[in-house]
């Protein structure tokens, strides 16, 4: 394989590539100062930590605003252990994937057992070996080896997404991803250049993320084309080879909206064992085979709530997508007929003033529930 003959050309071509053309304005990949660091600095691990856990399922300008947000709100790890679960949901509300919130939240509280509250803020005081970052809660290898490289320029290397995508173009791969991890995890390790690991590993995400492309690489500007046998192949977009697409399972869910007569809605919050779990949510839940619409919110709140409803007016209705999963949502205004609201299937209910609504971290498809009542109520108003 020609790559074997030219690892240290292959090096040498992608630093010159990434010294011209790589995104060296990420701030946690430079000092506080904002200066790029040098072969023996190192960076401060905490912010890195965090830009990498929302990384893992978040596109980098999707995952900036909210670590700039984070960072102002909980600008220490200590800051972040000392949150209250709610806290922490709240500020990476929209951001999806909500576990990963409450894994770094229970990964800050054990760095501080290891840190102490004085030495956190000293990078020789964190871990600098992978088992120790693995054994954190949602530090899987490519995060523990980014975390590493990025702040302590320790030679340890990775394969996220764009890594496996220019690795199985560079050899021509004809298996999938999931199939092909071992070689890929081989060759990531081979190439890594060991005495400038941090901008190796950085140098490999921005190729990703800007030439090598998942749709129409520019192979015109990549300092690996002479290398690459997809690129040979003439089909360089074919690569890697794609599994069965998944069918994602679709369901129709039915939204109860409930006000007293004090003019306050009720919300629920989700319990530990559900996804996303701790955040709020508006009562409601799938429907079944052979039901209508409404008899499912009535059902619904009855079995979540307790409470029997009659369901007066539709208030919006739409689509929405998450990864695992496709759904409708049917939403009602609903008249509270009989009951107290009980957290029979939740941690906890409440009344709450519609204004107080932004207070409380809900999922993201609950953001266009809580949109469509402020219409509701400005109708009144006019």
């Amino acid at each position: 394989m020609e790559i074997l003959k030219s690892i240290e050309e292959m090096r040498f071509e992608l630093l010159q590539w990434h010294a011209s053309h790589g995104r060296h304005w990420i701030p946690w990949k430079l000092k506080p100062d904002g200066s790029v660091p040098k072969k023996k600095e190192k960076l401060p691990v905490y912010p890195i930590l965090v830009a990498e856990v929302m990384l893992q399922q978040t596109q980098l300008n999707v995952a900036l605003p909210y670590w700039e947000n984070w960072m102002k709100i909980f600008p220490t790890v200590l800051d972040l252990a000392s949150a209250l679960d709610h806290e922490v949901l709240f500020v990476w509300q929209g951001l999806g994937y909500y576990a990963r919130a409450q894994r770094i939240h229970k990964t800050s509280k054990a760095l501080l057992d290891v840190l102490g509250d004085s030495d956190h803020l000293n990078p020789d005081s964190w871990p600098m070996d992978l088992e120790s970052w693995m054994a954190l809660p949602g530090i899987g290898r490519t995060t523990a080896a980014s975390i590493i490289s990025s702040a302590f320029n320790i030679p340890e290397a990775l394969l996220d997404g764009n890594v496996k995508r220019i690795l199985s173009r560079l050899i021509g791969s004809q298996k999938t991803f999931s199939k092909n991890l071992k070689q890929l995890w081989k060759l990531s390790d081979f190439l890594l250049d060991p005495y400038y690991p941090r901008d190796f590993n950085q140098a490999l995400m921005d190729l990703g993320a800007t030439i090598c492309t998942y749709r129409n690489p520019k192979c015109v500007c990549c300092p690996w084309q002479r290398y690459c046998l997809a690129y040979h192949a003439g089909n360089p977009s074919e690569f890697p080879i794609k599994g069965p697409k998944k069918i994602l399972p679709f369901s129709v869910i039915g939204i109860g909206i409930v006000f007293n007569d004090a003019g306050e809605v009720l919300i629920d919050q989700r319990t530990n064992n559900q996804s996303m779990a701790g955040m709020w949510e508006f009562p409601g839940g799938k429907q079944e085979k052979g039901e209508n619409i409404e008899s499912t919110v009535i059902r619904e709140l009855f079995e979540e709530l307790g409470i029997n409803v009659k369901v007066a007016k539709k208030l919006v209705e739409f689509d929405y997508s998450y990864s695992h999963q496709k759904l409708h949502f049917v939403v009602y205004i609903c008249q509270l007929i009989s009951g107290v609201p009980k957290p029979l299937s939740s941690v906890q209910t409440k009344w709450v003033n519609p204004t107080e609504l932004i207070n409380y971290p809900f999922p993201a498809a609950n953001q266009k529930m809580i949109s469509a009542i402020k219409d509701y109520l400005l109708s009144f108003e006019t």
